[in-house]
């Protein structure tokens, strides 16, 4: 038995005597109808996909311990798009393939100071920029990997998960480049403390990307950081709330190519009764040029970062920096809806060296939330000046949870 399999095995053999106390079952499940649709110069004809994803599963608890199981499941009715995997580019990429699979498969051993997860299971760290579930995608990520999150003292915690394998948005028939899963011996690993100013983390992410067909191995990185994040109330009705980061990145691993990069975030948003107004700053730094020589997070939940109309996906060869400020408003309560929201951002794209002009970008929300349900309208408008090509989206969906 590889050492992978180790703790995983020890959990559930520990987890024997626990199961002789009361097991409280308890169903896991959430449905998302999408309808998306993408007009992109370049291509002929546009996109339109109506995807419906459905999660289902159950948790069981007693004591200490408990196991989830949760599978999931994405379904196109209307498939005028190009997936990613099936057909040829004759419209624009909505990454949101038919499949089917095993999403959560995870044991739990919860205590006062120290929690320990084993399994395939969702691994959200910070913001994530650096390691998410991409959860707006309809086939989330996941990962098979041992968490152990510890709290030694009041204030500080640390967060340390050993990875094998990255199981990918692509689904069951992911291939090439576009694997279902990707092995490779990742370490996440945070450290963070409360002060007055915010919480204070440092970070190493090993990530390895160690599939020949993922670029090679061009995306596997060693990155340290550290990232301030905090609020303050300045008034009853008013919240400054602010984030920092710093983070520098080399290759790793079997990655042939050698680089260094850097990374900044500056970023701050003032709460006003119901209005929040928003603006930040964001560079993804380049080092010579050459493709996959810039700063990249791989793991990151990436639709949130850098504009919904997802033209960063990959950093580019000369790096990123994005200027971007909004505004959103809220209303509670408005008849049978909960909470009504509103949102707009601006972003500025630039390249991190040759001080090239890649584009201009408006995206804009509008969302209900009426008890579990939230239903939502988003568009998103890329402006291309020296980087990809114009590209209108809109997005309307309808998410239920159990």
């Amino acid at each position: 038995m590889t050492s992978k399999y180790l703790l995983p095995a020890a959990l559930l053999v520990a987890a024997g005597p626990a199961w002789a106390e009361e097991i409280v079952l308890k169903p896991v499940g959430e449905a998302r109808l999408r309808y998306e649709t993408v007009d992109q110069d370049g291509i002929a004809r546009d996109a339109d996909a109506l995807t419906m994803r459905v999660r289902g599963g159950l948790s069981a608890t007693s004591g200490r311990w408990s196991a989830t199981a949760q599978a999931q499941g994405t379904l196109a009715t209307v498939e005028d798009y190009h997936d990613g995997l099936n057909g040829t580019a004759d419209r624009p990429l909505i990454a949101d393939p038919e499949t089917i699979a095993l999403y959560l498969a995870q044991l739990q051993y919860k205590a006062h100071a120290l929690t320990l997860t084993a399994g395939r299971q969702a691994i959200a760290l910070d913001d994530e920029r650096f390691v998410g579930p991409v959860g707006f995608r309809q086939n989330g990520q996941s990962f098979d990997a041992l968490r152990a999150e510890i709290t030694p003292a009041q204030g500080l915690k640390a967060d340390i998960s050993y990875v094998w394998s990255v199981r990918t948005i692509w689904g069951i028939d992911g291939t090439g480049a576009r694997q279902q899963a990707i092995s490779g011996d990742n370490v996440l690993a945070n450290l963070s403390y409360r002060t007055p100013l915010g919480t204070l983390t440092g970070f190493a992410y090993l990530v390895d990307q160690g599939e020949a067909a993922v670029q090679g191995f061009r995306l596997s990185s060693q990155t340290y950081g550290a990232r301030l994040a905090g609020a303050q109330a300045l008034s009853g009705t008013v919240k400054l709330s602010y984030q920092a980061s710093y983070a520098r990145q080399t290759d790793y691993r079997r990655n042939p190519n050698d680089y260094r990069a850097d990374y900044y975030l500056v970023d701050g948003s003032l709460d006003i009764a119901a209005l929040r107004v928003n603006g930040g700053y964001e560079v993804l730094g380049a080092d010579s040029g050459t493709a996959l020589t810039s700063f990249q997070t791989p793991l990151a939940t990436l639709f949130k970062f850098n504009g919904w109309a997802d033209k960063f996906l990959t950093t580019p060869a000369n790096g990123l920096r994005d200027l971007y400020g909004g505004a959103g408003y809220g209303f509670r309560k408005v008849g049978p809806i909960d909470l009504l929201s509103f949102q707009a951002v601006y972003h500025r794209f630039d390249s991190d060296r040759l001080d090239q002009h890649y584009g201009n970008e408006i995206d804009l929300l509008a969302s209900a939330k009426i008890g579990r349900t939230l239903v939502s309208a988003r568009y998103a408008d890329y402006d291309a000046k020296r980087f990809a090509t114009d590209t209108t989206k809109l997005w309307l969906s309808i998410d239920v949870a159990l």
